[in-house]
């Protein structure tokens, strides 16, 4: 991170190795940046992902980048703002911010530290099943997550919106087949994706507050955490309405109406 100018701050220079990959996180990571300074976000420039200059920041999945990057954008503040009082300019600071340590399974005890931030989700779903097509329909997901400190509330909905009906295609149109070690579902045609017509008339998005206490501003990662309820949520949902358990997925019209015994 540099920090220029000569009695006040003019602009701020942030090098992170972070790939965007359309969640958001170059957003988040200027914002965190303007919050770790002190300046408003104008004042940012983020200079990012260039291999000849940058190590190795790590996966962007499994929901890490916020927490990482936010981080180590904290850490290297603080560095470039001492050297900014004792009158360094440019300001430069370097931090590396390596993730708590976790253990492995204790036959003895029991005991792990599998991971070092968890957060929370939960949803409903309401559905309507057409009994004699079989077809699925979803109206209305509602979406509970728990994720710490929204930096960016807006990119969170958008994030959840998305994973809800990403996970809702997979669990009611897309039917991956597959025979003697070729896809047999290659094409649009027949590997369907939800459009316009077919995602939900509403989804409304929770967001509850948890500060996570080794998260920066408190906040966790959302990333896949809306994905993970929505199929398990639209069987029962699929339940509720018809009285019968689907243990298989997608919810095609062809499963439904097995499970209802008219085919």
């Amino acid at each position: 991170m540099e920090i220029h100018g000569n009695i006040e701050i003019d602009h701020v220079v942030l090098h992170h190795a972070s790939a965007e990959v359309g969640q958001g996180t170059h957003t988040v990571m200027v914002q965190m940046t303007a919050e770790a300074v002190g300046v408003p976000v104008e004042k940012v420039k983020l200079i990012s992902s260039d291999s000849a200059t940058m190590g190795n920041s790590g996966s962007v999945s499994a929901s890490r980048m916020t927490f990482m990057s936010g981080n180590s954008i904290r850490g290297a503040a603080e560095v470039a703002l001492k050297k900014w009082k004792a009158e360094e300019r440019p300001a430069i600071g370097e931090f590396k911010y390596l993730a708590p340590r976790t253990t492995q399974f204790d036959k003895e005890t029991g005991y792990s530290t599998p991971n070092f931030a968890y957060a929370f989700a939960a949803q409903a779903v309401e559905v309507e099943v057409d009994t004699e097509t079989g077809h699925v329909r979803v109206v209305r997901v509602v979406a509970a997550d728990d994720l710490g400190k929204p930096i960016n509330p807006a990119l969170v909905e958008g994030q959840i919106e998305g994973a809800v009906v990403q996970a809702q295609g997979y669990a009611v149109l897309e039917d991956y087949k597959t025979k003697d070690g070729r896809v047999l579902t290659d094409q649009l045609s027949t590997y369907l994706i939800p459009t316009i017509w077919d995602i939900p008339e509403k989804v409304e998005s929770v967001i509850l507050e948890v500060p996570d206490p080794n998260g920066p501003w408190g906040a966790r990662g959302v990333g896949e955490l809306p994905f993970l309820p929505v199929a398990p949520a639209i069987a029962a949902a699929i339940h509720d309405a018809t009285g019968v358990w689907i243990d298989e997925f997608p919810f095609t019209p062809e499963r439904v109406l097995r499970a209802l015994g008219k085919i």
